[in-house]
C-alpha cells in the first residue's frame, strides 16, 4: 500500500518490510515551520537516519539485533511548508491509514518540530501521555498560533488525557498553573530521580503514548535542537526510564522530536539514533 501523504527519502539501512507485515513502522515529519529560535529540525529524519550508519545493530544491553527485527520505514510525510495544522493532520490521517492496514503496528516519528505530535496522540487515541522535554509546551498559542510547538501538550491535555512531563526546566508562570489546575504531573530536571518517575507514571491509564523531546537531555548530548536549554537529563537516566515504561505499561505510539542541524553526523543526530536503535531494541527484545 502507498501512503497519499508520505514520499521516498533516506530510509534506515536495515532489512525492511512492507507495513502491512511489520512490527515497528518508521515515519519521518521533517517540519520546522514554528521553530522560534535555531531552525533546521525539517532535517531531523534525514539526519537521525544518516547518523544510525554508525551504529552496530546488535543492541549489547538486550541480545537484540534490531536488523532481525520486522521493522518498515514509510520514508517522510510530505508536510505542508508553512501551515502546521495541515501537516498535522496529515500525521492523523497518516497514522490512522497505517493502523487500518496493520493494527499490531507500532508507530515511531522522527523529527521535526514537537507541533506535530498532536497528529499522532489524535490518530491513536491514547489514555495517558508521558512526555520527556526541557518545557511545559503548555501555551494557549505562541506567536499567535495554538498549533505553535510551545502549545503541543496543552492541546493534548485539552482532549482529555493524562500527561506526566520530565526534564522540565523553562515555563512561563501561567504554564506552571496551567498545569497544576488541570492535574498535569511534572518534575524539574534537577530533581529528577528514576523512583519519583515511577510514583507519577505507575498510576497513569493505559494505552500511553511516549513521546521524547531532545532538548530534555544535557546540553552538551544535544547542542542542535530549536530550542536548547542547560540543565538537562543524562541519556542513561532517560533509557532508564523507557525501559521501565516498556516492561510494565501498554505503550502504542513513541517519537523522538525537534533534532536539528544541517550537518551529517552532529551529535543531537547522533543522540537520537542511539536513543532510537535502544527503543527499538528493549521494544523488540523476547
Amino acid at each position: 500500500m502507498d501512503f497519499l501523504y508520505t514520499h521516498e527519502t533516506l530510509k534506515l539501512e536495515l532489512p525492511l518490510n512492507r507495513p502491512e507485515n511489520a512490527d515497528f513502522v518508521i515515519l519521518g515529519v521533517p517540519f520546522d515551520s514554528t521553530t522560534s529560535y535555531k531552525p533546521g529540525t525539517r532535517f531531523g529524519p534525514t539526519l537521525i537516519r544518516q547518523a544510525t550508519l554508525n551504529l552496530e545493530s546488535y543492541v549489547l544491553d538486550y541480545d537484540v539485533d534490531i536488523a532481525e527485527l520486522n521493522i518498515s520505514d514509510l520514508g517522510d510525510l510530505s508536510i505542508v511548508a508553512g501551515d502546521v495544522k495541515r501537516t498535522i493532520d496529515r500525521v492523523e490521517e497518516t497514522l490512522k491509514d497505517l493502523k487500518h492496514l496493520n493494527p499490531k503496528a507500532f508507530p515511531i516519528l522522527l523529527g521535526g518540530e514537537h507541533s506535530v505530535t498532536l497528529g499522532a496522540v489524535k490518530a491513536l487515541k491514547p489514555k495517558s501521555y508521558i512526555v520527556f522535554d526541557a518545557h511545559f509546551d503548555l501555551r494557549n498559542q505562541y506567536e499567535g498560533n495554538p498549533y505553535n510547538h510551545a502549545c503541543v501538550s496543552r492541546r493534548i491535555s485539552e482532549l482529555g488525557i493524562k500527561e506526566a512531563m520530565f526534564g522540565i526546566r523553562s515555563g512561563t508562570k501561567e504554564e506552571v498553573e496551567y498545569a497544576e489546575n488541570s492535574d498535569i504531573s511534572w518534575i524539574h530536571a534537577r530533581d529528577y530521580s528514576f523512583d519519583a518517575l515511577i510514583e507519577l507514571v505507575r498510576p497513569l491509564p493505559e494505552p500511553i503514548y511516549l513521546s521524547v523531546d531532545v532538548d530534555a537531555f544535557d546540553i552538551s548530548l544535544v547542542p542542535e535542537t530549536g530550542t536548547p536549554e542547560a540543565g538537562g537529563l543524562k541519556f542513561w537516566e532517560v533509557i532508564e526510564a523507557l525501559e521501565w515504561l516498556v516492561e510494565n505499561k501498554k505503550i502504542i505510539g513513541f517519537d523522538i522530536m525537534e533534532v536539528g542541524g544541517t550537518t551529517i553526523g552532529n551529535v543531537t543526530a547522533l543522540t537520537a539514533a542511539k536513543l532510537l536503535f535502544y527503543f527499538i531494541g528493549m521494544k523488540g527484545k523476547p
